[in-house]
């Protein structure tokens, strides 16, 4: 049986299976770090995700995953704005800590994505995950509220 033809439990704890879920965290920190810079320099993000992998290479699937989940975030940001506008109403996007708004981004579109392959609870988690390392104090309770009360639209594959 194909790799992609077993359920998740068949795959779990398979060595394999483990490195790829660690390049994709890998992916998603450099993928958060890349967007920061974006959003708050400017930077075009072709060059930034080059130096982002050139410092730090999360293998090939995790450099794909990156370039993916960056250019998707790019091409799809005023969607994006406005979920996080639409679940997080009392704050204005651009009044957002720049963290708290990629990491949503991030996680929105990758929630959104009609390839995506990452069960919603994991890039739910992913996502809190990045909040307790890059955020505020407050980041991972607010990440996981606006997650789980967009779930339901994003999970439409809305890009």
């Amino acid at each position: 049986m194909e790799d992609s033809q077993r359920s998740p439990e068949e795959r779990n704890g398979r060595p394999e299976h483990l490195q790829l879920i660690r390049q994709r965290q890998r992916a998603r920190r450099l993928a958060l770090q890349a967007l920061f810079e974006i959003d708050s320099v400017g930077h075009r993000p072709g060059p930034v995700v080059d130096e982002r992998l050139a410092a730090e290479y999360p293998g090939e699937h995790g450099a794909e995953f990156l370039r993916w989940l960056v250019s998707g975030v790019v091409r799809h940001m005023d969607e994006l704005n406005r979920l996080i506008g639409k679940y997080a109403p009392e704050w204005p996007v651009e009044q957002l800590a720049i963290v708290d708004r990629n990491i949503l981004r991030m996680a929105l579109f990758e929630l959104g994505a009609t390839e995506a392959t990452t069960p919603p609870k994991v890039v739910i988690n992913e996502a809190v995950e990045l909040a307790k390392l890059f955020g505020s104090d407050s980041s991972p309770r607010f990440v996981n509220g606006v997650l789980g009360s967009a779930l339901t639209e994003v999970q439409r594959k809305l890009f």
